[in-house]
């Protein structure tokens, strides 16, 4: 008795990836790599407003947008690093390591530079 499907579903991972359909897992993960690409861009908006003329944007704001950045740099990576490990997608699980291995990088100079090798106040000994 012959099959009533013509071939396998494109949205599985039988399919190689330049013919399978996207799926929710696949828009899930490019909106997590455009959230990841915008988190230099969150940080410099501060800045880019202070050169336009407005400096009580960067007086205001400007902590709150260097917090969103470190929490884009150091979420989206990992948020779609699980996507892509529950939807198996091998290219995007590799794209996500990567991503965090870069975001790691000023992650960690901010921690040590900032918070563990900081200048003590005169007269503390740290």
């Amino acid at each position: 008795m012959p099959s009533l499907s013509a071939g396998p579903d494109p949205r599985t991972g039988d399919v190689p990836p330049d013919r399978r359909m996207p799926s929710g897992v696949d828009r899930v993960i490019t909106g997590l790599s455009w959230w990841w690409v915008a988190a230099p861009l969150i940080l410099l908006t501060p800045v880019i407003a202070l050169a336009v003329g407005f400096p009580e944007v960067r007086e205001e704001f400007g902590r709150i947008f260097g917090l969103a950045a470190l929490g884009s740099a150091v979420v989206a990576p990992a948020a779609g690093f699980v996507v892509a490990l529950i939807g198996r997608r091998r290219q995007a699980r590799r794209r996500f390591a990567l991503m965090g291995a870069v975001s790691s990088v000023p992650v960690l100079f901010l921690w040590v530079f900032g918070v563990l090798l900081a200048e003590c106040p005169d007269g503390y000994h740290c």
